[in-house]
């Protein structure tokens, strides 16, 4: 039986647009907040929206432990899946099913899921084109939401969710689970106590993205709903090519291979450069501002680009290699490349320090033993709670209506340099950057860059 696609209520954006002028979401009486997750009797009622290898891999078809969904149930309960793939939202169904003993209802319109009032929480994992519409559309349906990385394509789009998310008082954590990495944590820690001094520049190494060949157009598989799959981006012929290629053994437009293609992502500068240049502008206190200017030194496409537009259709197009260098007013930098041990080196009048997922390297690190950081210099740098894992962190957050440790609103800065970096690499120059009124300055191509017309019938509702 394939999964549900009930239509949207017709009133909703009428609805939902006197409730953003009033102001109106903030917790209301009645609007309860998710329930807490400590008691078994109360534990939140989940929906997935995207279904692939990052939510749980097992949905794809391969036999793994892999995906946020598998930490996420020990706090909550899925009550809905979605995705525009019938093979893989049936096995999320059936593994959600196994995982609470619960019935679980299966969709390919997220909408019906937001139309669903026994939903605390919505987990968006689908690909990067269609984070913002959803996150935008669940919080005015009274949702708390958890985002997997990067929180939107564009950074008007950030923009757009800062605003709901303060207007509404729903409470959103972004999967950057960095932050809640007891190395990122200590690494800030030491940052903040002084150890290395006044630092003056953090370098990011991300990776570079992959090639591929020139993929032909053939008719989508039956199980995927291209047109769903597509929403907000352009309607473009669906290309593929089998081939012993990553998870998905081909090269396609799809599924986990969405990452190359700048319809859909950002490439390396979005799918890590969401994490480690979301920790740099942490860690240099940036998170309530952002760069002057942002000069591409060195970039490689795979195919030409013209006036910021790929020229070529039949092949990924994201950045494959890159040097790009972010200056704030006070001439602190972050330099995004894609070589380098993958990890980010902070350095300081005083010392440096490098940090990754796997070790926290340099000198003050080695003089912990002797010198340990405060009492509470931790917690402090994780906002004055509890160090626990990210996936706790947002459902203690939503128990307790506080903000999560990965707010909308600092990722959207850090975010908004790696969209800028984007963008400047696909005009090949020199960007000039007004943080406070975050726009783009004597540059008309690239500010209209910062927004796209999304397709229509998916914008968002509003």
């Amino acid at each position: 039986m394939k999964p549900t696609a009930v239509g949207f209520l017709a009133d909703r954006r009428s609805f939902n647009r006197g409730l953003l002028a009033a102001g109106a979401l903030a917790c209301t009486a009645d609007m309860q907040p998710a329930a807490g997750f400590l008691s078994p009797n109360a534990r939140p009622q989940m929906a997935a929206i995207g279904t692939g290898s990052r939510w749980c891999q097992k949905a794809t078809g391969i036999d793994s432990s892999y995906g946020s969904a598998l930490d996420m149930r020990n706090y909550g309960d899925y009550i809905a899946v979605c995705d525009a793939d019938y093979d893989r939202v049936e096995r999320a169904r059936d593994l959600a099913e196994q995982w609470s003993g619960k019935t679980v209802r299966s969709y390919v319109d997220y909408r019906s899921i937001l139309d669903r009032s026994d939903v605390d929480i919505v987990h968006i994992s689908t690909p990067d084109h269609w984070h913002a519409k959803i996150a935008i559309e669940a919080m005015l349906a009274g949702k708390d939401v958890y985002c997997e990385k990067p929180m939107t394509l564009t950074i008007d789009e950030g923009k757009q969710l800062c605003r709901v998310c303060r207007q509404t008082g729903r409470i959103v954590q972004i999967g950057t689970q960095q932050r809640s990495n007891p190395n990122f944590i200590r690494a800030i820690a030491l940052i903040r106590d002084g150890r290395i001094g006044k630092v003056h520049r953090a370098t990011c190494s991300i990776g570079g993205a992959p090639t591929s060949p020139q993929l032909p157009t053939i008719e989508p598989p039956g199980n995927l709903n291209w047109n769903q799959w597509l929403g907000p981006a352009s309607n473009v012929p669906f290309r593929y090519l089998s081939g012993d290629n990553g998870e998905t053994k081909s090269w396609s437009r799809a599924h986990y291979e969405f990452r190359w293609w700048y319809e859909y992502s950002g490439g390396k500068l979005t799918d890590w450069g969401a994490h480690h240049v979301d920790i740099a502008t942490w860690g240099l206190g940036k998170t309530d501002t952002g760069p002057a200017t942002v000069d591409p030194e060195m970039v490689k496409h795979p195919v030409p680009f013209v006036d910021g537009q790929p020229t070529d259709d039949t092949q990924y197009n994201t950045a494959t290699e890159f040097l790009i260098r972010a200056t704030f007013a006070d001439d602190v930098e972050i330099v995004i490349r894609h070589d380098g041990d993958n990890g980010i080196l902070f350095e300081g009048a005083e010392g440096r320090i490098f940090v990754n997922r796997g070790r926290l390297t340099g000198k003050a690190v080695e003089e912990l033993q002797d010198r340990p950081l405060p009492e509470g210099a931790l917690e402090a740098v994780y906002k004055n709670r509890s160090l626990v894992d990210h996936f706790r962190n947002f459902f203690e957050s939503a128990t307790d209506r506080v903000e999560p440790i990965s707010d909308v609103y600092s990722h959207h800065r850090g975010l908004t340099t790696c969209h800028l970096a984007g963008i400047a690499a696909r005009l090949g120059r020199k960007l000039r950057w007004d943080p406070n009124q975050e726009m783009v300055l004597g540059d008309d191509l690239a500010q209209q860059m910062l927004a796209r017309q999304p397709r229509p019938g998916f914008e968002i509702e509003i």
